[in-house]
């Protein structure tokens, strides 16, 4: 079945736990603009980082999307509000941005995660598929998927359809011969259902499904149990064609 099948993957809060990834970089680069650039905190911390975000968001709507270009130019806007002239400012919101960027990508994966991607790696073509900035090879995926499309490299989020789209499109493969996980109901279920994909919801918080949910393809309630759940449903697309 090599090859004959595309499953793309979220990775936020689907392999790892996002929020204290993110909370620690944060606190690694604040230390860092703390020893380096101090003068600069009291504007970080300060209400004008919304209204920062707001003009960025204006000046260039078609970047919204991409969070690596987000948070640079806002410690940009910052280091200039602080004093600096723009090539320093430049280069030392880009410095801040590393160090947080450098730890944004040591995740801590979730239970089984590493042996689900290393068998899905045997028998399928396997891509990230993101809303976030994760960089696979930073993060220890780089041996196991193929690629990764990002809502930075789509200028859209899931759950809009060109992130779906995109990488069936790009990568030669029919919706029925697709299958997306992720955690998340709307962006990753909702998303892969609206454009003929199979879905499957990774359930790791025992969330109870009401009514009104998107439905998935399939429920996980661990990673080690993905591989069976993508055989179940492409074996029953198969015994329909």
């Amino acid at each position: 079945m090599a090859n004959k099948a595309l499953i793309t993957l979220d990775l936020d809060n689907t392999l790892w736990d996002v929020d204290s990834i993110i909370i620690k970089a944060e606190k690694t680069m604040v230390a860092w603009l703390k020893s380096n650039v101090p003068d600069c905190l009291t504007h970080y911390h300060s209400n004008q980082l919304v209204s920062i975000r707001q003009q960025i968001a204006k000046h260039s709507p078609n970047k919204i999307h991409d969070l690596s270009f987000m948070r640079t130019e806002v410690l940009f806007r910052v280091m200039q509000l602080t004093g600096y002239n723009t090539q320093d400012a430049r280069s030392l919101a880009k410095n801040a941005f590393d160090i947080f960027f450098e730890g944004r990508n040591q995740v801590i994966f979730y239970p089984g995660a590493l042996d689900m991607l290393a068998e899905l790696a045997q028998h399928y073509t396997v891509y990230a598929l993101t809303n976030g900035n994760a960089d696979i090879n930073k993060a220890g995926l780089g041996e196991y998927l193929g690629g990764a499309f990002s809502s930075a490299d789509v200028g859209q989020s899931k759950p809009h359809r060109d992130m779906f789209l995109t990488p069936l499109r790009q990568l030669n493969f029919a919706p029925q011969q697709a299958v997306h996980v992720g955690d998340n109901l709307v962006d990753d279920v909702q998303g892969a259902n609206q454009v003929g994909m199979h879905s499957i919801w990774v359930n790791l918080k025992d969330y109870q499904l009401v009514s009104n949910d998107p439905k998935p393809g399939a429920e996980v309630t661990r990673l080690v149990d993905v591989p069976n759940a993508i055989k179940a449903l492409l074996s029953s697309v198969e015994h329909l064609t």
